[in-house]
């Protein structure tokens, strides 16, 4: 058996000195520190375009790279930009924290002076980008129509934009092809950095677990040019919006927002959206986790304009069918379902039936429950653990946040092995696990407060903000991790 263990970092928390993580240098020398320690797995987050409240969870495409991640350090080498030109982008400013809105207000001109030289003598494989990418052109399209109109979402464009009149757009067109091309830029950068990272990933033996979200934004290219798809009224506004309901953990439920797809349609189509999704995804990553995966078996349905996920009702799901033809337009990219939550017994039927690995939760197993399903000597082979997610605290301060009960049965369980109730004894736990795959934060491995979580879901703001430093990459830690994974096996 193939056992393996895995890091969880965002390229947006990777060391830089422009205020965000990027494809450059630092991230080819996290990818040399992860092989140094025996880490052969590295999971990132969503990687699109972000929008308000910065959430990779709510991007503008499905499709798209997000520009922030485009380094510029190698637009400076290729002649793209100064080092005058980036004086005003480097960061002496916070160096632990994503200012998005510094990062927004320097970074879109810089783009624009590589875009305009870059076009002074394309490269040849530059056409043939813009072919291959199916998408490319309707995001580009509506990119350049928003950011003409102040980015406002799409349901308040004018009507002849909105409902993309033949007219008005060929004529948007014409008038702004230089607005359009800088889009085309953007994206061919952001996918030849990737792909020479990936190589560079591959090389040195490591694998990029990628993250799929279930739903698109309202507010993106996908609804924009795909309106027959999701359920929408006449003006392009949702009628009924994603969440899920009223449960242990809210009274009111959770209210996402999103639309709802119109599974009749999809399958009509032969579900060739979500193909050409999964084909794009194959190309940036060797796994995808695909989020709210019991989605697919049912979902809960909330009318539009409700404040609260409370008056909502399920709907069945598009069920095995279509996750045997996810499966099939992946190719070689393997799935990853994320099966948490409460579950009925149709969602684990569903997760037997597709033969895809689940997700376990250190942090979900100690409720006084001891037949407690996230315990590891519940788990299958085949699955994965985690010590927690992107929506978790990291290890050190979820332990210091439990109440005496559940941290009393922490305690004895964790002593029981033989481990210590701390940080390093949930990874050993992990570790020890007959999960397939152990992959945990990197905060878990610095031991890091609640000032470095990734999200608090619920919370508008503060989230998805912290970042490593390239000096607590130490060959100490790297030493620490290879001999942990060295010792249980998933070297």
């Amino acid at each position: 058996m193939n056992r393996r263990f895995g890091i969880i970092l965002p390229v947006y928390s990777l060391p830089s000195r422009y205020g965000i993580g990027s494809f450059g240098k630092e991230a080819h020398s996290f990818v040399d520190f992860l092989s140094r320690s025996g880490v052969s797995l590295w999971q990132v987050l969503p990687m699109g375009p972000t929008g308000y409240g910065d959430s990779p969870y709510q991007c503008f495409s499905a499709f798209a790279g997000n520009d922030y991640f485009i380094d510029l350090d190698m637009l400076k080498e290729e002649g793209l930009l100064t080092e005058e030109d980036l004086k005003g982008a480097d960061a002496g400013w916070d160096q632990d924290k994503v200012d998005y809105g510094r990062v927004y207000a320097t970074r879109y001109d810089l783009l624009e002076k590589a875009s305009q030289r870059f076009f002074l003598s394309p490269p040849e494989d530059f056409d043939e980008f813009i072919r291959s990418a199916s998408w490319l052109r309707d995001y580009a399209l509506y990119m350049s129509i928003k950011r003409s109109l102040g980015m406002i979402p799409w349901t308040d464009w004018p009507e002849e934009y909105r409902d993309r009149r033949p007219g008005a757009i060929s004529a948007f067109i014409s008038e702004n092809e230089a607005m359009l091309r800088h889009h085309y830029f953007c994206q061919y950068k952001f996918f030849s950095q990737w792909k020479d990272l990936l190589h560079h990933a591959h090389r040195n033996g490591i694998e990029i677990v990628g993250d799929a979200p279930i739903y698109v934004s309202m507010d993106s290219a996908d609804v924009w040019g795909n309106r027959e798809l999701f359920c929408l009224d006449e003006k392009g506004h949702p009628t009924v919006v994603a969440g899920v309901p009223p449960d242990y953990f809210s009274e009111t439920g959770q209210l996402w927002g999103n639309p709802i797809y119109r599974w009749n349609e999809q399958k009509e189509s032969l579900y060739e959206w979500w193909g050409r999704r999964m084909s794009s995804a194959a190309v940036l990553f060797d796994y995808l986790r695909i989020d709210h995966f019991r989605g697919f078996d049912s979902y809960w349905v909330i009318p539009s304009g409700e404040e609260t996920a409370v008056k909502g009702e399920w709907k069945k799901g598009p069920g095995i069918e279509f996750i045997r033809y996810l499966k099939e337009s992946a190719g070689s990219m393997r799935l990853i379902a994320e099966d948490l939550g409460l579950l009925t017994q149709s969602v684990k039927d569903l997760l037997r039936d597709s033969g895809l690995p689940g997700m376990k939760v250190l942090e979900f197993a100690f409720s006084t429950d001891e037949e407690n399903e996230y315990l590891p000597e519940a788990y299958q082979v085949n699955c994965i653990c985690y010590t927690g997610t992107h929506d978790n605290d990291p290890a050190a301060p979820w332990i210091d946040s439990l109440d005496e009960k559940t941290l009393k049965f922490f305690r004895k369980y964790v002593k029981g092995k033989g481990l210590t109730p701390d940080p390093d004894g949930m990874i050993r736990l992990g570790m020890a696990s007959k999960a397939r795959f152990f992959i945990v934060q990197m905060q878990d491995l610095l031991e890091t407060g609640s000032g470095s979580r990734t999200n608090r879901p619920g919370v508008q703001e503060g989230n998805w903000q912290w970042r490593i430093r390239a000096e607590e990459l130490t060959d100490e830690l790297s030493k620490r991790v290879f001999s942990l994974v060295s010792e249980y096996g998933r070297i």
